[in-house]
């Protein structure tokens, strides 16, 4: 049987981990405008287990965009932010409620496939250079903010969204975590409501935002020498490592 020294040691170095993660997470985001959730959210369906990590992922990713804005404000576009917010905000709690009512088990699996499909799809919209108006914000914002409702990140479908609308880099950047901001408070206030998102659960979400938004001023100074290129492979291997990790952690 395990001491209470032995159960605080534990607890710390996991939070310790999640920490460091968090941080190395939100550097990634900060600089390629996604990739926060995939990356951290192995990290606490390991050490919370996926109904907690769910909640406490929206946490954090509202601290995560908060920072984003934070550090590009004067680049938000606030019209295409309205477009895509007006809808996606009811869509994530639509999408919140879908999940409360899912099984644990199904939720590592649909967050797995969901990562691993996300990497063929995300080619497939890069291959058909749409050009998107204000009204494909909208319905992207939809239908995005539905499913960010139930699989954590719609990072790698919400970046080519606001890519294909013109914006870039700073301007990129902020208007996507304005707009996703919206989408993970309504997510976070149907868990609240919902009782999924107890205090000691949104407590969990503070400690790991507050490396994730760290992690956001850190990669500011690092978003205009990041190649395209590299962009794409370190976005396409962050969604295979964590959808296999999911797929490992449910079926083990």
């Amino acid at each position: 049987m395990m001491s209470a020294s032995g159960i605080t040691k534990d607890c710390s170095l996991g939070f310790l981990f999640v920490l460091i993660v968090g941080l190395l997470a939100g550097t990634i985001s900060g600089i390629v405008g996604t990739g926060s959730s995939i990356m951290l959210m192995p990290v606490l369906v390991y050490q919370y287990g996926p109904k907690e990590a769910v909640p406490i992922m929206a946490v954090a990713a509202v601290m995560a965009n908060l920072a984003r804005i934070l550090a590009w404000w004067r680049e938000v576009d606030w019209r295409a932010c309205l477009a895509y917010s007006a809808t996606g905000i009811p869509a994530a709690a639509l999408g919140a409620r879908t999940l409360l009512a899912l099984p644990s088990h199904a939720v590592d699996i649909a967050i797995g496939l969901f990562l691993i499909a996300m990497v063929p799809l995300r080619h497939w919209l890069a291959r058909h250079q749409l050009k998107a108006q204000l009204w494909h914000l909208a319905v992207g914002g939809a239908v995005i903010g539905y499913l960010t409702g139930i699989v954590v990140s719609t990072g790698p479908l919400s970046v080519p969204l606001f890519l294909f609308y013109g914006l870039t880099k700073g301007a990129f950047l902020a208007t996507e975590a304005a707009s996703s901001l919206g989408l993970y408070l309504s997510k976070s206030v149907t868990f609240e409501r919902f009782g999924a998102l107890t205090p000691d659960i949104a407590l969990k979400g503070l400690v790991a935002g507050s490396s994730l938004m760290f992690g956001a001023f850190i990669a500011k100074r690092f978003v205009l020498r990041l190649q395209p290129d590299v962009f794409r492979l370190l976005m396409d291997g962050i969604m295979l490592a964590a959808g296999v990790t999911l797929l490992w952690t449910a079926f083990s």
